[in-house]
């Protein structure tokens, strides 16, 4: 770790974003790690793990098109400042249901499907607004890496921290503390100084403009493959989360405290991983960094998959958890250093769909392929489709490495044959 690691916080304002962020974000892990542990423990299914997951997701994936869209029109400052009031009402009424102890299955759905659906406005939003937060643009990478490591030192804390507390004070208190923490995004919101938003002219409708960011997407192979892949990644690997409380209760045979570990160290591989990428150097290969992270994240899983000794279990997991980071990070950076200032909330919703979207519907494939093979066997072939796609990643780098020297050389020989 170097002095460059930290060095978007240089801008006031994103200082401000990523505390009160990493407050909320904890209190946000704290309320997924208790309701999967809540939904485990009423049903005793792998399945409705997944269906949990769908309906938390699935609506991101319907709407987040036009969440950009909303992002490119209007002024992000305040959409995200309407989503985080609305997510802090969706958490309280959360809590509000769990703490009077008369709650069913379908509520807590409902209450998921209604957080996805705000998501699919608050992510397009939010990672569109960082780009205006970074005072010198330069830092725009760090800050990325440094959101990821947020969001994964929340996720290495949060659910170890709910664990203690679904343990030793019971589930309501999770999603009452996660009510709370919205508090401190919500300050540091209302703190920032940003520069005063121009409105802009919008000759065309909503549709026109989801045409347009599709059309700039197919003309940029170089961004769309980018999300191409964390599509694949985000359908057939990322959803072996969601099969994390079976491995706690029945593999090592514990309770919510064990869940509580396992998702932390998870965690605590991402945040390295993310820390490891805040910690590198302008110029880098991001792509080829990417390749090599996914290969990772499939052998973590494939170690992990049938290891029944709780230790090796870990460290295979934050192996795993170090390789998953990248899937995020690095797939937003390229997006956001690359594409249109004016295309930019479009682009995003691309990108959460592709991450977001597809997530729910591989937790329902990976819920019902678990109840046919088995858990153990449905983490093993996500590792493989992981390594797979490493693979196919590499080749697509050789082939466009291949077509640049091929343009160079064509570029040379033109110029030799001019002299």
């Amino acid at each position: 770790m170097n002095i460059t690691t930290f060095k978007a916080f240089h801008s006031r304002n994103y200082r401000l974003y990523f505390a009160g962020q990493s407050i909320s974000l904890i209190g946000t892990w704290m309320q997924r790690t208790a309701v999967s542990w809540v939904i485990y423990t009423l049903t005793h299914s792998t399945f409705m793990l997944g269906l949990t997951l769908f309906a938390g997701q699935f609506p991101s994936f319907l709407l987040s098109l036009f969440g950009g869209v909303v992002s490119d029109r209007y002024n992000r400052y305040r959409v995200l400042l309407t989503t985080q009031v609305a997510s802090m009402l969706q958490a309280s009424l959360l809590a509000i249901l769990i703490l009077l102890k008369h709650y069913a299955v379908w509520e807590i759905l409902t209450l998921s499907a209604v957080l996805g659906v705000i998501n699919a406005f608050d992510v397009p939003a939010r990672q569109s607004l960082v780009y205006e937060m970074i005072e010198d643009k330069k830092d725009l990478p760090n800050a990325l890496a440094l959101n990821s490591s947020m969001v994964n030192l929340s996720r290495l804390i949060g659910p170890g921290i709910a664990g203690f507390i679904l343990e030793y004070w019971g589930d309501g208190a999770c999603f009452a503390l996660n009510a709370a923490s919205f508090i401190a995004v919500l300050g540091s919101l209302l703190m920032m100084r940003l520069p005063k938003y121009v409105k802009k002219a919008h000759v065309k409708n909503v549709f026109d403009e989801l045409k347009e960011g599709f059309a700039y997407l197919k003309a940029t192979p170089s961004i769309s493959y980018v999300i191409l892949m964390l599509g694949l990644i985000s359908l057939l690997v990322l959803p072996f989360s969601t099969l994390i409380p079976y491995y706690a209760r029945e593999v090592f045979k514990g309770n919510a405290t064990t869940f509580g570990v396992i998702d932390s160290v998870i965690g605590l591989g991402a945040f390295s991983g993310a820390i490891f990428l805040a910690s590198l150097k302008a110029g880098n290969n991001l792509k080829k960094i990417l390749s090599i992270n996914t290969l990772i994240f499939g052998v973590g899983l494939v170690l992990f998959s049938h290891e029944n000794t709780y230790p090796l279990a870990l460290v295979f997991a934050t192996i795993a958890g170090f390789g998953m980071m990248s899937q995020i990070t690095i797939s937003n950076t390229l997006i956001q250093t690359t594409v249109e200032p004016g295309m930019r909330g479009r682009v995003i919703s691309f990108y959460a769909m592709a991450f977001f979207g597809l997530q729910p519907i591989g937790g329902l494939l990976v819920g019902s392929v678990s109840k046919w093979i088995g858990a153990p066997d449905t983490i093993l072939c996500e590792g493989i489709a992981a390594l797979l796609i490493g693979l196919l990643h590499m080749r697509y780098l050789r082939k466009e490495k291949l077509k640049q020297r091929h343009n160079v050389m064509a570029v040379e020989e033109q110029h030799l044959q001019a002299v």
